[in-house]
């Protein structure tokens, strides 16, 4: 079985009302796999982060204000969420949840985190509902395998993953590749070690051959010995925030010509499902559910 990783805590935060973070997509993405007869032994649970392991990485000026919500009251604005016991929770749970993924993939091949992408959050500032950049955390977790001295992170999310390529800058071990809406948020773009950026309106077969050009550079040049994927569906048409104009189907495409990479080439992949903004949950988590089925979970 293909191991998913799942915590209740990715849907339980509560929000204002019209707030534009679709917290119910977690838990609705996790109900459509039971439905689809995924087997609930399949879904591993994850355990929050420690505060203290983070300081290693990230300010600790910053983990400790954030962890106590006595950031700056400008800093929360620009996450995006407003401060709660229960925020803190859910963001070291999501962030443990991409690490177990990480360790996971190592293991089987491929796992696949219900939540995951947080590809916004700095070393010492979170901005656009991103506190604790999990991708980065994930990275350094494989790369404490012994048989593991490269990880690609490659990131399809349509905004650019900014605080990944900064956390990443300095580290030749990591290497980041984004492909994004060139004029969508940030608005000031960092460098990562590959970035495509597209245009408002693209649609499939451009934005296909970008992720294929892009894929092929990042393995040629590195050499990774894993990935981390993140497989955001706000690229999607119909997303309130994305610009592009990718169906359904050129989601899937782009899922499963990543796996299938990954297995030609026989790299350990975890995969996150990313940002998705749609409004209509069912709506969203369909486009979400490409990614499982791509990866095989159901047919």
């Amino acid at each position: 079985m293909i191991p998913l990783v799942f915590h209740p805590i990715y849907s339980q935060l509560d929000l204002p009302v019209r707030h534009r973070f679709p917290i119910e997509k977690y838990q609705g993405i996790k109900n459509a796999l039971l439905e689809k007869g995924v087997p609930e032994q399949q879904f591993s649970r994850p355990n929050p982060l420690d505060t203290k392991a983070l300081s290693s990485v990230y300010d600790p000026n910053y983990v400790r204000d954030l962890c106590a919500g006595s950031l700056d009251p400008k800093a929360m604005r620009r996450i995006g969420f407003p401060w709660s016991e229960q925020l803190i929770q859910r963001t070291l749970t999501a962030a443990g949840g991409t690490v177990l993924t990480a360790e996971l993939a190592l293991n089987s091949g491929k796992a696949l985190n219900l939540t995951g992408g947080y590809h916004h959050a700095f070393a010492n500032f979170g901005s656009g509902f991103c506190m604790i950049n999990d991708l980065y955390l994930a990275a350094l977790h494989m790369l404490q395998s012994p048989n593991i001295d490269k990880v690609l992170i490659f990131d399809c999310d349509v905004h650019q993953g900014d605080g990944t390529a900064k956390l990443a800058e300095n580290n030749p071990s990591v290497y980041t590749v984004s492909i994004h809406g060139e004029k969508n948020f940030p608005y000031r773009k960092q460098r990562s070690n590959l970035d495509f950026g597209l245009s408002k309106g693209t649609e499939d077969d451009e934005f296909l051959t970008t992720v294929e050009q892009a894929w092929h550079m990042a393995i040629a040049y590195f050499q990774p010995d894993a990935v981390i994927y993140d497989a955001g569906v706000d690229v999607h048409i119909d997303d309130d925030l994305g610009h592009l104009n990718i169906t359904t189907e050129g989601v899937y495409a782009r899922d499963a010509f990543i796996f299938q990479q990954c297995k030609n080439l026989g790299l350990p992949v975890a995969a996150v499902i990313g940002g998705g903004y749609q409004r209509n949950i069912d709506a969203l988590v369909d486009v979400h559910l490409q990614l499982f089925k791509a990866a095989g979970v159901f047919s």
